[in-house]
């Protein structure tokens, strides 16, 4: 029997988007392989009869639910899907030890994890279940993909493969093994210190107050994660950040190794303007080449979009788009 953690879940309504009428809410929780306790936020349309198709919401990367996934999952929901929209371990209300961790395997095993809960809830499909994945969990969520033959569709949404961006630094401008060395060197160093103090450095968060050198997407990350567009209390972008010490696992592991072997289909969505652009496009020009399986793959670029518009404006999101692409696919 599987053993879950308790955890302490707010029950007031705390997100940075207004509630809808259109949607059941309420709070859920289900455990990991690894033994992490997952709070999820679950939506319903109203009026919801029968087994229903169900999609699993996370990110962004650095996020907590109450933020961007949480608006995808309750809009979803408004359009007739059941959704969960979850904290990954050791972050916002989720459970593990110690916090602010993050890891690629285990971050996998969270969007699985909510596959398993979806699958067994009377009233879910279990033949109709999606993912959705937002900036750096858009990377997780392809990732889950390749190996998770369950997820009959997949959509990222301004995605970022944080495990590039740990190996090769912004645009691949750190894509050499001196500055890989130097970043290793650097993190290592921190282990040592963390473990002569007995607490974890953290690093991160969003630079506050923005100087005025800030490059434009830094300046749009404030926008949303520091101002009351974005900002939550559990958000560790909106706070202290990460942990320092876990860098070396993303870029010890990279992602999309088996991208071309997925089957089901995927909807890859970013701005043209955003500055993490060319890691969808990379990506799916990799997932689509030489696959046998490229006829239900699609990237799909937004005029004009900077990386955050994909967050939460939901004049840009494309909810229509991700409607009839989960309606196609999840029928």
């Amino acid at each position: 029997m599987m053993k879950t953690e308790k955890l302490k879940l707010t029950q007031e309504w705390d997100k940075t988007f207004p509630r809808s009428d259109k949607a059941d809410y309420r709070k859920v929780t289900f455990i990991n392989h690894f033994g992490i306790t997952l709070a999820a936020d679950m939506y319903v349309p109203k009026n919801a009869t029968g087994k229903l198709p169900a999609i699993a919401v996370s990110g962004p990367f650095g996020a907590c639910k109450e933020q961007s996934s949480g608006l995808y999952a309750q809009t979803m929901a408004e359009r007739g899907f059941l959704t969960v929209a979850f904290d990954p371990s050791f972050t916002g209300e989720s459970g593990g030890y110690p916090r602010a961790m993050h890891s690629p395997d285990i971050n996998v095993e969270d969007f699985q994890a909510a596959v398993d809960f979806l699958s067994v809830q009377d009233n879910v499909d279990p033949e109709r279940i999606g993912i959705i994945g937002i900036c750096g969990w858009g990377g997780m969520a392809l990732q889950t993909a390749c190996i998770d033959t369950r997820v009959k569709a997949t959509v990222t949404s301004t995605m970022y493969d944080m495990s590039r961006v740990a190996g090769n630094g912004y645009f691949d401008a750190s894509d050499n093994e001196e500055a890989r060395h130097q970043a290793r060197a650097a993190i290592n160093a921190q282990r040592t210190k963390d473990y002569q103090s007995g607490d974890y450095a953290r690093v991160g968060g969003v630079v506050d107050p923005l100087p005025e050198d800030a490059p434009y997407f830094v300046r749009d990350y404030h926008d949303y994660y520091k101002t009351a567009r974005g900002y939550h209390p559990r958000s560790l972008n909106s706070n202290d950040g990460w942990t320092m010490n876990t860098g070396t696992s993303l870029m010890n592991m990279r992602l999309f190794t088996y991208a071309k072997e997925i089957r089901s289909a995927v909807l890859m969505i970013h701005g043209d303007k955003a500055h993490s652009c060319y890691m969808s496009r990379d990506a799916y020009a990799d997932m689509v080449k030489d696959s046998k399986y490229a006829d239900n793959k699609e990237l799909y670029i937004i005029p004009g979009a900077v990386h955050t518009d994909l967050y939460d404006q939901v004049d840009i999101i494309p909810f229509d788009k991700l409607e009839s692409f989960f309606s196609a696919y999840l029928k």
